[in-house]
């Protein structure tokens, strides 16, 4: 049964607010602050979308990342939008996460934590408050929880409403990402049903011959009378970037078996490279909550910051807690990334390592696209696991920008995806995304890494 909430104890709820006090960037201009209350007051009563129990569970799975025994695939969109949370779209990226995760387990022989950018993931930080298009300025979209991508005044207000759209958006895409990994859509013995409805290409038909080897592994097992119930479900978490404390802070509550906060907008909350300045707000209130936290580094970071990112996020030390994402871009992994991993050591703390190949990579293109390299991403995860080679660490995971639907955002691949190819599929409202051939291809290569690694 669902954890019951008590009401508040008055000095966890202290801690929690002391966020109040200190500087938060990133955050919307409400207009209507009347009607922001209304909001925060109605989404700190509606019920929780994830349980404590789960936040637990997946702590100490994140633990066994950690400790070179399981591996975390996290993948998504780079800013969920209402109109695509659809059963079609859901269950699209759903496949492709099942998909990648049984390539990784297949190639290592290690569990897999499967969590998906979803149910919540609908802000996103800024580089610019405004945007201006032929001499119109209006402010930036900031996702689908604060305003709309429409240019104009009235789509681009950041309106409180939005909030509980988000909220019942969410809750609607999780009730179909449960129903999808425990009703028998996740079940191993259906590994051939995840690849209908993609087209052909060298991963896919790579993924099929996978496929048939499972199964010829899974029959040979039931003629010897093992019992298979186990495979018809898996674990799946959710995750996204904690970044408005008018949504995180009402659904943050007290879980009555420990008198302790948990978010339980998401199993999983990161903090972005915008936002984890030590002395500000959002290290501060994500240092409160029992949730296991991500911190995003990118090649700025210095091995001070990691050292004092770790007193403030886990003073305890404890395993499965902090996972640092590192997002350095391909060219500069290899020089910026040992400094961090080496200053960690001796700290006491083991800190999961996962790596994010995708927005240290960013280009315009010559009509005028974000997109990245699909070469530049691969070569970025070759650069995680030759950093953690040489350091003798843990190369615990990979997070990633992704879609199952048949977009064109990120150039190269074995599609071999050209800049005018963009033009005519790309479909992203913020960041461009792998599609679900170039999603296959990468967890082909980590397989192979991972192989590697334990050899």
């Amino acid at each position: 049964m669902p954890e019951k909430y008590v009401a508040t104890d008055p000095a966890v709820v202290a801690g929690l607010d002391n966020y109040k006090n200190l500087p938060a960037v990133q955050q919307p201009t409400w207009l209507d602050q009347v009607e922001l209350e209304r909001v925060k007051a109605e989404l700190s009563i509606l019920p929780p979308l994830v349980f404590a129990g789960e936040v637990d569970t997946l702590r100490s799975r994140l633990a066994d990342a950690a400790a070179g025994k399981a591996f975390l695939m996290q993948g998504g969109d780079c800013a969920e939008t209402f109109v695509d949370a659809t059963a079609d779209r859901i269950r699209n990226r759903v496949k492709t996460l099942l998909q990648m995760a049984l390539v990784l387990t297949y190639g290592s022989s290690m569990p897999v934590i499967k969590m998906g950018r979803m149910a919540g993931q609908m802000a996103k930080p800024r580089s610019s408050n405004d945007e201006t298009r032929d001499g119109v300025t209006l402010p930036a979209y900031r996702g689908d929880a604060v305003n709309g991508y429409e240019f104009t005044a009235e789509s681009r207000a950041h309106d409180p409403q939005r909030l509980l759209k988000a909220y019942h958006t969410s809750a609607s895409t999780l009730n179909l990402v449960r129903a999808f990994t425990t009703g028998g859509f996740a079940d191993l013995r259906s590994v051939h049903e995840w690849n209908k409805g993609f087209a052909d290409n060298p991963a896919n038909a790579r993924y099929e011959s996978l496929a048939g080897e499972i199964d010829r592994a899974i029959k040979f097992m039931a003629a010897c009378g093992a019992d298979f119930n186990e495979l018809r479900t898996t674990e799946f978490y959710v995750s996204h970037e904690g970044l408005l404390f008018d949504y995180e802070r009402p659904l943050t509550r007290i879980d009555s078996r420990t008198g302790l906060p948990y978010d339980t907008s998401g199993h999983f909350i990161w903090i972005g490279e915008r936002t984890r300045q030590l002395d500000h707000a959002h290290i501060d209130f994500m240092s409160k909550i029992r949730n296991p936290i991500g911190v995003k580094l990118g090649p700025n970071t210095q091995p001070d910051d990691v050292r004092e990112l770790i007193e403030r996020l886990d003073p305890n030390r404890e395993p499965g807690r902090l996972t640092f994402i590192t997002r350095m871009g391909a060219g500069k992994i290899r020089e910026a990334m040992p400094k961090l991993v080496e200053a960690v050591k001796g700290t006491g703390s083991n800190p999961l390592w996962i790596t994010d190949p995708m927005h240290g990579n960013g280009i315009t293109t010559s009509n005028g696209y974000k997109s990245r390299r699909f070469d530049d991403v691969m070569d970025e995860v070759r650069g995680f696991f030759e950093v953690h080679r040489a350091a003798g660490t843990v190369p615990g995971g990979i997070h990633i920008e992704l879609t199952g639907d048949d977009v064109a955002e990120c150039l190269g691949g074995s599609e071999q995806i050209n800049e005018a190819e963009l033009e005519n599929r790309y479909e992203s409202l913020c960041d461009p995304r792998l599609n679900h051939m170039q999603s296959l291809e990468l967890a082909f290569l980590v397989a192979e890494e991972l192989g590697n690694a334990k050899k």
